[in-house]
């Protein structure tokens, strides 16, 4: 059975924002079996010697399936994409499609919104205003993008819901409480359409239990 590292205690200032819950979601949307290790992150656990030997850079999330360990979040789900034969296409240039978008969405869209969201909820100290406009306009160039490529598309890189998807719609939730969005119907509505799905709902209830708040805390 595949073990999920997950949070279990967590600074409340963070609930709800973590990346365990891309890997959640797409555990409930293959239906693979899975169960769940909490970890208690205000204790200290990522940083002990036994979650060193699993992650060695002390991240979550990690999935361990019968003894064979994979971490970073989109590899974790391409891992149980290919696993499941769910969430991914079965010939490989549409694998290679699905590929592609993962990388676009974390190492290209997400940049400038993981910036925006850490100034929202921390302050960022002296110049924070300044880079926060820097990271907008960049985010802006990237949510154009996006916007065309959804021209007459459901999702972003198949016909059909991918773990792609996946990344890039949790990527977008990061900016769900700000207005970034409102400039781009298509992309709001995409991203409306990913986080509807029912598996979504489950994952957020789950991690809710898990953590200990409702899932209106996290919304």
């Amino acid at each position: 059975m595949i073990t999920l590292y997950g949070f279990g205690r967590l600074y409340r200032r963070v609930i709800g924002e973590t990346r365990d819950l891309r890997a959640q979601w797409a555990l409930e949307e293959t239906g693979l079996p899975y169960r769940v290790h909490a970890l208690d992150h205000t204790g200290g656990e990522l940083d002990g010697p036994a979650y060193s030997r699993i992650s060695c850079f002390h991240l979550v999330p990690v999935i361990d399936d019968d003894g064979f360990i994979i971490a970073e979040s989109g590899a974790v789900l391409l891992y149980l994409a290919e696993k499941a034969g769910k969430l991914i296409p079965p010939d490989f240039e549409g694998r290679m499609r699905v590929v592609q978008w993962c990388f676009s969405a974390l190492t290209t869209v997400e940049r400038p919104l993981m910036e925006i969201q850490l100034i929202d909820k921390f302050g960022g100290g002296e110049g924070a205003e300044n880079r926060r406009a820097g990271m907008v306009k960049e985010a802006g160039r990237w949510l154009d993008g996006l916007e065309r490529r959804l021209d007459d598309r459901e999702w972003i890189a198949c016909a059909d819901f991918t773990v792609a998807d996946i990344l890039l719609a949790t990527v977008l939730r990061e900016i769900r409480k700000t207005d970034l969005l409102d400039p781009y119907p298509r992309l709001k509505a995409y991203y409306a359409r990913a986080v509807a799905r029912p598996a979504w709902h489950r994952t957020l209830s789950l991690y809710a239990e898990r953590l200990g708040v409702t899932v209106e805390d996290i919304r």
